[in-house]
């Protein structure tokens, strides 16, 4: 396979172009176990370690490389490469690393499109796609939803399903499929574009690895069944995996996710829950909390119907989320720094006493 095949364009090659990378092998990750990788090239699939150089400079886990990257990378043998450069990446998807004091776990990076996967049968949790939503916004990643297991639901509980996204969520494509009868499948692949690259999120048993396996037509990732006692999704799919689709779409497959923390820093909760910020111009008070204000325009619209009470419960659990987020990373890099400073006056010390 080309470059092109796994979504390499001119802004990347403009990038190596300006930089002098030429004498540097490009590849693009497309599997990531603890710091081992797999880079596709156009010499074949490479087995890859990061630089003493890289690992030294890196300032958090978003400076090493995560599937869906694109590097640069010197070849040994055929066992062993070492990435030298992360080229500079168009899009980053992550969430709050979980049990990990204000830190990010990147889910994926490059990534142009991503299926937000709900099962209608049991795991519908229209907060949940809301979170997804605020995620892609922030990731500058465009969303799509969709909808596995129809089969397992009548035709008028999928209507109710789809009328209460449409209630709450404005112009995100919603397409409704079946793994196993592959209903609305054709729909589907009409998204998938030649060059795109789609990463998958959703919770664990809504369908991820069976779309995968029906897509690329043939079985790449192994499938289970819902834990009959818990009545939720088993963790088939342990590491993140990329897939060039016959069609030329570019298909990333990620663990299911059951905890979806926001590390929104941009502009992702104001275009989720952009009916609240544009009502909130109209409030009495400039920093008003849209929670018991007298003068509240937002809360004067859920009184009247005009804003589900659930869309801004939704979002005010998401703000306080971020808040806190926000004073984690704050506190952790304080801390951060004042290790440093003593370090530094300890070397000192020692300097002066010697």
């Amino acid at each position: 396979m080309k470059l092109d095949d796994f979504g390499y364009n001119d802004r990347i090659e403009k990038f190596i172009i300006d930089n002098n990378l030429h004498g540097l092998e490009v590849g693009r990750v497309v599997s990531e176990h603890k710091e081992s990788y797999i880079v596709k090239t156009e010499k074949g699939e490479l087995k890859a370690e990061v630089t003493g150089n890289l690992r030294f400079s890196a300032k958090g886990r978003e400076d090493f490389p995560a599937v869906g990257d694109w590097v640069s990378l010197t070849i040994h043998d055929s066992d062993f490469s070492l990435i030298h450069n992360i080229l500079p990446r168009s899009s980053i998807i992550s969430r709050q690393a979980v049990g990990r004091f204000g830190e990010i776990q990147i889910i994926a990076t490059n990534i142009d499109y991503a299926f937000l996967l709900q099962a209608v049968d049991r795991d519908f949790n229209i907060n949940r796609l809301e979170r997804y939503l605020t995620i892609c916004y922030a990731s500058k990643v465009n969303p799509i939803i969709v909808l596995t297991k129809t089969d397992l639901i009548s035709e008028q509980r999928l209507v109710e399903i789809i009328d209460s996204i449409n209630q709450r969520i404005d112009n995100i494509p919603v397409v409704a499929i079946s793994n196993e009868t592959q209903d609305g499948y054709e729909a589907l692949t009409r998204l998938i574009k030649k060059g795109n690259t789609y990463c998958m999120l959703g919770s664990s048993g809504v369908g991820k690895s069976s779309l995968l396996n029906n897509l690329s037509g043939r079985a790449i990732m192994n499938t289970d069944a819902i834990s009959k006692s818990t009545n939720k999704g088993r963790h088939v799919t342990s590491h993140r995996e990329l897939v060039v689709l016959d069609n030329g779409g570019i298909l990333v497959d990620n663990p299911g996710m059951r905890e979806v923390g926001i590390v929104d820093t941009t502009r992702g909760l104001e275009t989720t829950f952009e009916k609240i910020f544009n009502l909130s111009q109209y409030c009495i008070f400039k920093d008003c909390t849209h929670t018991n204000e007298a003068g509240c325009s937002v809360l004067e619209a859920i009184e009247k119907g005009e804003i589900d009470k659930g869309f801004h419960e939704s979002y005010l659990k998401m703000k306080r989320e971020k808040a806190h987020f926000e004073s984690s990373v704050s506190e952790r890099r304080k801390k951060d720094k004042d290790f440093g400073k003593m370090v530094k006056e300890y070397k000192n010390l020692a300097k002066n006493k010697y």
